[in-house]
């Protein structure tokens, strides 16, 4: 069965270069194209697509602005197309949290070996349409976060998380109390991106959220969020005074930075010390490192299938034996804060 796309950008010429990648895949069909969101509307009406390609910048109602609406009165699997400036972080941070499925960076269409990456989250995001409901905005904070929580000496919260992980880490951490345990992410971004992220999470969220940096100190009330690009986010250091480190490396299962990469080092250097969660993903990034946590008697949690965008990260990692529970997304935050309470 095909995946019936429908091809949204004001540019001719990104119009025919976007069918002609998608195309090249026999599981997708490019049913139509629209220049303008009202064309757009239309062709959605008409053709009932199974999957939409969203350029962030048009004429007249923009692409954030459609995307809104379209979740709000007919939800339907979104892939964003943007450019990865500064500007373009911006706004494809905002579109991945008004419920996009992923962002996709337009000049990759031009590089060798990249464009492939475009007919692959097109194909993984039909799969998320049964899934989709009318878009409700993520809470800002939790309403039952306790004001006198305080973690146990050491403890300390590591996370991993992929497609999907946009919305879900604003919802985990808006359960985050301001003096939660020392907190480490890996969620997988373009590097320009993940700037603005920290920047937005530590808006909406009670503890500190920044982007890690090399030898920056595990504290409480802090959530370091691993910076895109060509580093891994590792922890180092022992009895109580770990901190951030910044490696070199290839790519570990499929990424940088890994989830695996982050999880492993927070099982050498805490062990049950730590309690993790591995969020919504595509892939097995995060499985194995789980997996080692696991086996130094810490807690580990996965997001469920019925609350996760993809359900293949946190599924691998319960195929293996890695995860301890299994939990629906608005229950996670409350269960890494009991473990972690002094």
């Amino acid at each position: 069965m095909t995946v019936r796309t429908l091809v949204v950008d004001d540019s001719l010429t990104m119009q025919a270069l976007i069918r002609r990648t998608l195309s090249a895949d026999p599981a997708i069909e490019v049913v139509g194209t629209a220049a303008s969101a009202e064309e757009a509307r239309t062709k959605i009406k008409e053709l009932d697509p199974d999957v939409v390609t969203l350029d962030i910048e048009m004429p007249g109602m923009n692409g954030l602005d459609f995307l809104e609406r379209l979740m709000r009165l007919r939800p339907t699997p979104v892939v964003m197309l943007s450019t990865l400036t500064s500007e373009g972080a911006e706004a494809s941070i905002a579109a991945l949290e008004l419920g996009a499925f992923e962002c996709f960076d337009k000049l990759a269409l031009r590089r060798e070996g990249e464009a492939i990456r475009l007919p692959a989250l097109v194909r993984a995001a039909s799969g998320t349409r049964r899934r989709l409901a009318p878009a409700v905005p993520a809470p800002v904070r939790s309403e039952h976060v306790e004001a006198d929580y305080r973690p146990r000496d050491q403890a300390m919260i590591a996370v991993g998380a992929s497609t999907g992980g946009v919305e879900a880490l604003i919802e985990l951490l808006s359960g985050f109390p301001a003096h939660c345990p020392p907190t480490v992410i890996v969620q997988h971004m373009p590097a320009s991106f993940t700037a603005s992220f920290a920047a937005r999470l530590d808006r909406l969220c009670k503890p500190s959220v920044e982007e890690a940096r090399a030898g920056a100190p595990l504290v409480p009330g802090k959530v370091y969020l691993a910076p895109g690009g060509d580093r891994h986010l590792e922890i180092a250091g022992s009895n109580g005074k770990r901190h951030c480190r910044l490696i070199q490396g290839p790519k570990v299962s499929g990424h940088q930075p890994s989830v695996d990469t982050l999880f492993r080092s927070v099982a050498r250097c805490a062990g049950a010390d730590a309690v993790a969660a591995l969020l919504t993903g595509m892939g097995a990034d995060g499985a194995e490192g789980m997996l080692a946590l696991r086996d130094t008697g810490a807690v580990t949690i996965g997001q469920d299938e019925a609350t996760s965008v993809v359900y293949g990260m946190p599924a691998v990692a319960q195929r293996i034996g890695a995860v301890v529970q299994q939990l629906p997304l608005r229950r996670i935050a409350a269960r890494l804060l009991q473990e972690c309470r002094a």
